[in-house]
């Protein structure tokens, strides 16, 4: 039998969006309709009729024909089962995603506003527990990277597009959505609600700056701004799918890295306040000054959220035997976690150097303004904050699109069909305004960073390590299994901590009684 040259593979046309479902190959790729296709794949093979006996009265023609299609099988594998509404929800109606788009989403999801409240855990943990604590979060969450890439497609002919699935895959059906549905709906929200409150804020700063003293006597309030900015959100959120917002975390991400390094550089270069100390800050009681370590070490670990997507995004990919997707899924999330850490790193560093214990509680920004606004050139101030609330605006469409995925999933399952353009829409704003209404209820930046940090903690440090041995099933008392059973409870751990933390720090800011008063 000859062999089948690499330049004939046979292509299939992309199939037009459908009313009725569809069965997805591992490729991506459409099915022929119906349930019967997916059954019979079990027990079906691409060598069951395709054989040199089958082919040797054949000619040549049709011999090429029939050899490329048992080439493109071969290629594909078999067909895997996946929930045929899946060719409807925003996640996984398009998988043309590759490594590029991979860097891209990753860099928008891992680098934002968290990084600008850095220098503020460092004030409480000081010096050298600021810098082991950072880099010993940035080392554990790029292992657990590692593995939710590998563990996307641990099983044969089975694609794990969601964090949920794999959690069910891992812990069971019931258990796994108890423990992994809660988090990752309350990362998306959470994270939705800060970004609304820093890009509110951000834009607030932004018209003061460009403004200056020409300003109307009645500027826009901060709830104001706060729906300025959702609106904003809303329309962009628009965009169908995660592949279509490609775009969006390309500008979001080339606008963090260049915010971040335009906050730290402007602040090193500035005299350093006449009072400044780097001694962490003590509080009048033990009790107060260890919570605010354990809500510091929440925002640190809120820093490195965003392992909530990372299956999301590999499911966007074509994904074949013989070029599968977690190649360039990895290859896409080394690039992007190198330019992580050097944005993260700097600005902890240089920014609690130059603001060291007189750090405002609401970031870098808030100490660039307070301390620099007449130091440094207006328009490259103004400049900085407008780059904030680009990759704001961006960074809410990629935290979002599970909290979209999952409405739509409701919707698909109780209807067996898409939803229609009003219907998407009607679910994106009611998402956007309910996390409007969140973020004015809660005004307390670095407070919801260590509580989110709390409270999600376990999504990018503990669960994939425990996925990983109750998936993998390393070998009892060997060195995986020890290592990350120890780093999964460490995980579990560490949550209640930080939470504990996140809480009594938004009590002890006076949460109950300023709801709904920001000026």
């Amino acid at each position: 039998m000859e062999e089948r040259p690499e330049t004939e593979l046979i292509s299939i046309p992309a199939t037009p969006r459908a009313s009725t479902p569809e069965i997805l190959t591992s490729s991506g790729q459409r099915s022929p309709r119906g349930t019967h296709t997916s059954k019979n794949a079990k027990s079906w093979t691409p060598n069951s009729f395709i054989s040199p006996r089958f082919l040797s009265p054949i000619g040549t023609p049709m011999k090429r024909v029939l050899v490329n299609m048992k080439g493109y099988l071969e290629e594909v594998g078999h067909l895997t089962k996946l929930n045929p509404q899946d060719a409807w929800l925003p996640i996984t109606e398009s998988r043309n995603g590759n490594a590029h788009y991979a860097a891209f989403h990753n860099l928008n999801a891992g680098i934002g506003f968290q990084a600008l409240v850095l220098p503020v855990a460092f004030s409480f943990l000081g010096w050298s527990w600021g810098i082991i604590s950072l880099t010993i979060a940035y080392l554990w969450q790029l292992y657990t990277l590692w593995i939710l890439v590998q563990l996307h497609e641990a099983v044969p002919g089975k694609r794990y597009n969601r964090y949920v699935e794999l959690a069910q895959a891992a812990f069971g059906e019931r258990l796994g959505v108890w423990l992994a549905l809660f988090p990752t709906v309350y990362l998306s929200a959470g994270t939705a609600t800060a970004l609304i409150l820093v890009g509110g804020e951000t834009m607030k700063l932004f018209f003061q700056i460009v403004c200056g003293p020409l300003c109307s006597s009645n500027p826009l309030t901060t709830v104001e701004w706060y729906l300025v900015f959702t609106s904003l959100c809303i329309v962009l959120s628009q965009l169908p799918n995660l592949n279509s917002i490609a775009g969006l975390s390309l500008v979001g991400a080339v606008t963090a890295i260049t915010y971040a390094t335009m906050a730290w550089v402007l602040s090193v270069s500035q005299s350093r306040p006449p009072s400044i100390s780097y001694e962490p800050i003590s509080l009048p009681t033990y009790t107060a000054s260890l919570f605010s370590v354990l809500n510091a070490m929440g925002i640190i670990a809120f820093t490195f959220r965003g392992h909530n997507l990372v299956l999301e995004i590999q499911a966007t990919m074509p994904s074949t035997f013989k070029h599968p997707a977690h190649v360039p899924s990895w290859k896409g999330a080394k690039v992007a976690y190198f330019f992580i850490a050097m944005c993260l790193f700097p600005i902890a560093i240089g920014g609690f150097w130059a603001y060291g214990n007189l750090m405002p509680s609401g970031g870098m920004l808030s100490a660039l303004y307070a301390f620099h606004l007449h130091d440094i050139p207006r328009g490259l101030l103004a400049m900085t904050f407008l780059l904030v609330v680009f990759n704001c605006l961006s960074s809410f469409q990629i935290y979002s699109m599970p909290a979209f995925d999952s409405f739509e999933a409701g919707y698909t399952s109780r209807t067996n069909r898409p939803c229609s353009i009003w219907v998407r829409s009607g679910f994106r704003i009611f998402f956007g305004f309910v996390s409007f209404f969140i973020g004015v209820a809660l005004p307390f930046l670095s407070s919801l960073a260590g509580l989110l940090g709390g409270l999600t903690l376990p999504v990018t440090f503990a669960y994939p390590c425990f996925m990983w041995v109750l998936i993998k099933k390393p070998t009892k008392y060997s060195f995986s299994w020890y290592f990350n059973w120890i780093l999964g409870w460490l995980g579990v751990a560490f949550s209640l901590a930080f939470s504990i933390g996140g809480i009594w720090s938004m009590v002890n800011n006076g949460l109950k009684l300023r709801f709904f008063k920001p000026s």
